[in-house]
């Protein structure tokens, strides 16, 4: 999950990036291209376009999940 800021400074929390999309030896930057592809198809549908993005990061919400996912599971 990435977290996408605009150059409008608007932002887009936990967008979701397949797994199996990123990592090797490009990392995360398969990201931007596939999170502008969904900007598109959102734009699209609603008949309002996204700004530019200006930044894509790792959501922090990710750690905290796997976190509490393990504590479940640990304890279920």
């Amino acid at each position: 999950m990435f977290d996408v800021v605009y150059e409008d400074g608007s932002l887009s929390s936990n967008r979701k990036v397949a797994s199996s999309e990123l990592g090797g030896l490009d990392g995360d930057a398969p990201a931007t291209a596939i999170i502008e592809a969904q900007d598109e198809k959102i734009a699209a549908l609603s008949g309002r376009p996204r700004g530019k993005i200006k930044s894509i990061t790792r959501s922090s919400n990710r750690t905290r999940s796997a976190t509490r996912a393990s504590g479940r599971s640990k304890a279920g």
